[in-house]
């Protein structure tokens, strides 16, 4: 995966590139799913797998990172500023750095975790990469935003988007207090460190939400400006 096809685009539209790199963001957030599924089954070697896959992805998201600071020309008109793109483009990177850590983190250990919290763990899961994949689709508004003048119902709509990935991460927010309390009723079944670990995967799953919010925030502010 070259960033240099990813970035050839920009004589077209200065967005392109964000909107490639949070959908490779969203990509290795979303291949947690399976992931998890492979630690819950105990499975190891598949599990290693798909944490390379994750690793492979977020590097692929920092290729895009490093040339658009390089690329992206400053004399070039928007009716943003270059900085706030930038900005725009780290915290969208957050999102599968985090990822990575994630799996690492799980990998690292061979971090044991109670069948009885699957159930849970994977709703609070996926409500968290909800989150993620809303953010992409308000990041893929962005040509849209550009056509319009950032002006008028694209504004609306985004801004729409927005509220959305607020309130998903105000229900992870919950979610994540119930687990943990799950974990706590749980702890027997784990050793002392296991669940301290446990208990920082689960913080770590919900950074995946605050880091989706915290996309929306920047872009909330690139609309204001």
């Amino acid at each position: 995966m070259s960033a240099n096809s990813f970035l050839g685009v920009f004589g077209k539209s200065p967005f392109k590139a964000l909107e490639t790199h949070i959908e490779i963001a969203k990509s290795a957030s979303q291949t947690l799913v399976p992931f998890f599924e492979a630690v819950f089954d105990t499975d190891w070697t598949l599990a290693e797998k798909l944490r390379k896959v994750i690793s492979s992805k977020e590097q692929d998201a920092d290729k895009i990172k490093r040339e658009v600071r390089i690329q992206l020309p400053k004399g070039l008109f928007l009716p943003v500023e270059r900085t706030d793109v930038l900005e725009l483009l780290v915290q969208q990177d957050k999102i599968a750095n985090k990822a990575k850590d994630i799996a690492g983190r799980v990998i690292g250990r061979e971090l044991p975790i109670p069948q009885t919290l699957r159930e849970e763990f994977f709703v609070y899961l996926k409500r968290c990469i909800d989150a993620v994949q809303v953010a992409a689709k308000a990041i893929n508004e962005l040509d849209e935003l550009l056509e319009t003048g950032f002006k008028g119902r694209e504004v609306e709509l985004v801004e729409k988007i927005i509220s959305e990935i607020d309130a998903i991460e105000e229900d992870t927010d919950s979610m994540q207090v119930s687990l943990r309390l799950s974990v706590r009723k749980h702890e027997s079944e784990l050793s002392p460190i296991d669940a301290m670990f446990l208990y920082d995967v689960i913080e770590w799953v919900g950074d995946l939400a605050d880091r989706a919010e915290s996309v929306g925030g920047r872009l909330e502010l690139l609309l204001a400006r």
